[in-house]
């Protein structure tokens, strides 16, 4: 008897070349805290003082996967996305 699969929350791309991967493994202490591996802040370049925002996913209620991303590029993305909707917008109004 086949078991349905619960879709994974936030599954990858289907594309390989995306470069998800489990790095590392951390602990979270008594009082919240974690360490990121020092191969991880080296290969990411996270320097002391950079500021990291965090990103959740929620399925059901309930927040299944947890994502880093540093400040510079998520306003990055989200500024070229707005630019997008503009253009997009603008030449959609003329």
């Amino acid at each position: 008897m086949a078991r349905s699969k619960k879709p994974a929350c936030c599954k990858p791309a289907v594309d390989d070349s995306a470069g998800y991967h489990v790095e590392s493994i951390v602990t979270v202490d008594e009082r919240g805290q974690m360490v990121l591996p020092k191969q991880i802040r080296e290969k990411a370049r996270i320097a002391p003082g950079d500021r990291l925002a965090l990103v959740t996913w929620a399925r059901g209620g309930r927040v299944c996967c947890i994502s880093l991303i540093k400040v510079e590029e998520l306003t990055e993305m989200v500024g070229g996305f707005l630019n997008s909707l503009t253009a997009t917008s603008q030449s959609g109004s003329q």
